[in-house]
């Protein structure tokens, strides 16, 4: 195998794939990128056996062939070229010499029949949709997803797909995040998948804002999405998802509205004087008036008084203000809504505008 290009091409298909590479392995040949040569492309694969990640790029010159090369040291020498530089690879014995310039970098290699790669997969569903508005999606629920859960299956984030809508989904069993958008064609059949935590967060660092349209596969036990010359795999997590439409508050009828950056801003105010352990603050609602008040064990105090359009009055809820603040940081309206029932009921946060988003928050007993 050997190929030639210029560093910038050589750059970004790595920069797409190596993030996928953990820094520890169970396999020696997990820490390595898969490198093809056919027909004048270069493909890379990075893989840690739950998210794959292929990134394609058009080559000067080549011969065909493959092989693994270690991915971190190798995207940390390209990445340290000059700009415009030609880079020459070439494969002799089980070394991998990089030219470039006047240099010379030689590195161990794994033969390519050693790395694991996906399998093709047999798509029982397909749809496809803006990139700009799955990455919308993901960044509005995400934030909720558990981190190392017991409840395996909250590790994640749910695909709900049905009635021409898919919706996100993500709990740690304190709050919840959910948002839909619809679909252009519906899919085949009425589905939920749980996608792991590292591949929505892969998924996010490949997604951009753009109106272009990306296409997402499904199977028994996989996603795929295509993207340009970027195709991402991943894993389903083998489980059921908690019925998350019984967590949205009902009878919640009494609504404050107020400006999100204000509120925003009077949290993380407030937050610096709240109790390390619990980060509780305390919201009280009166006639046109919002108060945010946080204590912490040094009887220190933070107490703001906001201006607000209020239908309730006399009503005190506690809650972690990290879970708002987040929250509030997913959604892009100017004004946002808090729907409350009573001191021990959820709350359930909005964007004054946005029908299709809704934030739900477990109360906190201070």
């Amino acid at each position: 195998m050997r190929f030639s290009t210029q560093r910038e091409s050589l750059l970004k298909p790595m920069q797409r794939v190596v993030g996928v590479v953990e820094r520890r392995q169970t396999l020696p040949v997990l820490a390595n990128l898969l490198v093809q040569v056919r027909e004048g492309r270069l493909a890379l694969t990075g893989t840690d056996l739950e998210v794959e990640m292929r990134a394609e790029a058009a080559i000067d010159a080549g011969e065909d062939g493959e092989i693994t090369v270690p991915a971190r040291k190798w995207f940390d020498l390209v990445r340290a070229l000059p700009d415009g530089v030609k880079v020459e690879v070439q494969v002799k014995g089980d070394r991998v010499v990089m030219h470039a310039g006047r240099s010379r970098y030689t590195l161990a290699s794994l033969p390519a029949n050693e790395f694991p790669t996906t399998e093709e997969i047999e798509v029982t569903d397909r749809i496809a949709l803006p990139e700009g508005k799955l990455r919308r999606l993901l960044e509005r629920t995400s934030f909720a997803m558990a981190n190392q859960d017991v409840r395996y299956y909250l590790n994640g984030l749910l695909l709900d797909l049905h009635d021409k809508q898919l919706r996100c989904v993500a709990t740690d069993g304190h709050r919840m995040a959910m948002s839909e958008a619809g679909l252009d064609g519906s899919a085949k059949t009425k589905r939920q998948l749980i996608v792991p935590r590292k591949g929505v967060t892969e998924l996010l660092g490949l997604l951009e804002s753009t109106d272009e349209s990306v296409a997402i596969e499904f199977s028994a036990n996989h996603i795929r999405v295509r993207r340009g010359d970027v195709t991402f795999t991943s894993k389903l997590i083998d489980g059921s998802f908690p019925d998350y439409e019984a967590v949205v508050p009902l009878g919640a009828d009494k609504l404050v509205t107020i400006d999100r950056d204000t509120m925003r801003n009077a949290l993380q105010r407030a937050a610096i004087l709240s109790n390390e352990k619990y980060r509780g603050v305390r919201l009280e609602v009166s006639s046109n008036c919002l108060r945010v008040i946080a204590h912490n064990p040094e009887q220190e105090e933070a107490f703001e008084e906001l201006e607000a359009e209020t239908q309730a009055s006399d009503v005190a809820i506690g809650f972690n203000v990290g879970y708002l603040l987040d929250a509030l940081g997913a959604l892009d309206d100017e004004r946002v809504q808090l729907r409350v029932r009573d001191a021990q009921s959820s709350c359930l946060l909005r964007g004054a505008g946005d029908e299709q988003t809704q934030h739900v928050i477990m109360p906190l007993r201070l």
